[in-house]
């Protein structure tokens, strides 16, 4: 089999994408960025802050759901392998499932008064299983379809450019007004409206992505032989795929930790009005203006560098947010001045590792000439969700060993100890597993002469062992 012709994969004749594909792929991270988003952001401190939920019991609530998403992606992946249909293998998974996934969000923030905590927390917890079961048929799908309609690595990155461009937009736009639209109506009524909202920006990006990727060039998929474990474990042996998810899970959990402090680290610590949004601002706002230009600088040293870069430049911004929160007298400007350069380096971590994986996913299917591109996605997607969800949960342990005290939505006032600990968990914490990530970033070898060597049919497609034995 040519490599030109391996099903589920495009091949070297799709080198370049029109604008309008790119720009429809991307308005898919609108659905995504909002989801990844808000619940990271604003769902621990609904429920320690206006539920009286304890930290530790709040923390297991975000957790959860997601956890059930790492059983669940690989799933999604091999069934979207499998899917078949005249308007594309993968773009019905984005309508059916990103529906379902705004009218569960809608409902995530929007319970009644149950009159009980444990009630109220019952509630958030099936409200958050159902949408990320629905978010698990929507992303991987989703994050499939660039090894299969992108033909050369130069081309993924270009698409990823705007997949992080549209992300990063997404994010500052939801993560800045969630808590402003809380802030101005107030109490769970707030949070009720913030949900809707945050519902139809889901919504919006849905029916953009659909629509906008009518015209992509994909081919039919041909999911690679033998049982979703036989795949699974394939996956799992192949190294250079191993070590980028490792590094970006760890990455993931950082980000996640860093999320759920925004709104304890503003109201606890800095305690300035609108402290929120402006650290969630300098945060993700970096990233509307340095995406190109971290994919120029990809293009120039190579993606694995240009990650490594850019991790080391958001563990510097998290160690100078350490100093700036813990360090007496410094005003709220240092803090937010450290938080951009966190900033600068985010920026970079997401269009690098996008941009790498599709590039995993396309030389096993050129090397092997089955595609297990969904399955490949689904075992991505579960471990970002497991970081993501670790993120907060983790930093929920680090409050808990803080003393930092739940309400049902007043004012307390905290000690000190719980301070301490939402600055560490916010800065510190993040730190070190960035920078262990990159122990496992060194493992990753794949370069773009290899990959397109191997798009262009210059390397041998011959299947491997383990893929023998399969059938």
């Amino acid at each position: 089999m040519s490599a030109a012709t391996t099903p589920g994969v495009a091949g070297p004749g799709t080198n370049e994408l029109p604008r309008r594909v790119r720009i429809g792929y991307g308005a898919g991270s609108v659905a995504t960025g909002a989801f990844g988003t808000v619940p990271g952001l604003m769902l621990l401190p609904f429920l320690t802050n206006e539920l009286a939920v304890p930290a530790l019991a709040a923390g297991a609530i975000v957790l959860l759901p997601k956890a059930w998403d790492v059983v669940l992606n690989p799933i999604a992946g091999r069934i979207s392998d499998r899917s078949t249909d005249p308007r594309g293998p993968r773009r019905p998974w984005l309508l059916r499932a990103g529906v379902v996934l705004a009218a569960c969000f809608a409902l995530l923030f929007a319970g009644p008064d149950l009159g009980s905590p444990a009630l109220d927390a019952t509630w958030v917890l099936l409200m958050f299983v159902a949408c990320a079961s629905a978010y698990a048929f929507f992303q991987v799908p989703y994050v499939s379809m660039p090894a299969e309609i992108a033909g050369t690595a130069e081309e993924r990155t270009r698409l990823m450019t705007w997949r992080v461009a549209i992300l990063a937009f997404t994010i500052m736009l939801a993560g800045a007004s969630a808590p402003a639209l809380r802030d101005a109506i107030g109490g769970r009524d707030g949070y009720r409206v913030m949900g809707v909202a945050m519902a139809l920006l889901i919504l919006t990006g849905v029916l953009l992505s659909y629509r906008g990727t009518r015209n992509a060039p994909i081919g039919a998929v041909a999911a690679g032989s033998g049982t979703l474990r036989d795949q699974l474990r394939i996956v799992a042996g192949a190294p250079d795929f191993r070590a980028l998810l490792t590094t970006f899970v760890l990455q993931a959990l950082a980000t996640g930790c860093m999320l759920a402090g925004v709104d304890y680290l503003a109201g606890d610590v800095l305690g300035t009005a609108g402290a929120a949004t402006v650290l969630f601002v300098c945060f993700v706002g970096p990233a509307l203006l340095l995406t190109p230009a971290w994919a120029a600088l990809g293009h120039r040293v190579g993606k694995r560098r240009g990650y490594r870069i850019a991790s080391l430049v958001l563990a510097l911004g998290a160690a100078l947010a350490a100093v700036a929160g813990l360090v007496d007298g410094v005003p709220a400007a240092g803090v937010y001045a450290a938080v951009g350069v966190v900033g600068l380096g985010y920026a970079g971590i997401q269009v690098f590792p996008l941009a790498m994986l599709p590039d995993a996913a396309a030389v096993d299917a050129r090397r092997t000439g089955s595609s297990r591109v969904g399955v490949y996605t689904g075992v991505w997607t579960a471990g970002e969700t497991l970081g993501f969800a670790l993120g907060p949960g983790l930093f929920a342990v680090v409050l808990a060993l803080g003393g930092y005290r739940s309400s049902a939505g007043g004012d307390v006032v905290q000690p000190d100890s719980a301070l301490t600990a939402i600055t560490l968990g916010f800065s510190l914490l993040p730190m070190l597993l960035v920078l262990a990530s990159l122990w496992w970033l060194r493992r990753y070898t794949l370069d773009e002469r290899t990959v397109d060597a191997l798009a262009g049919g210059d390397l041998a497609l011959t299947p491997t062992p383990s893929e023998e034995g399969t059938r």
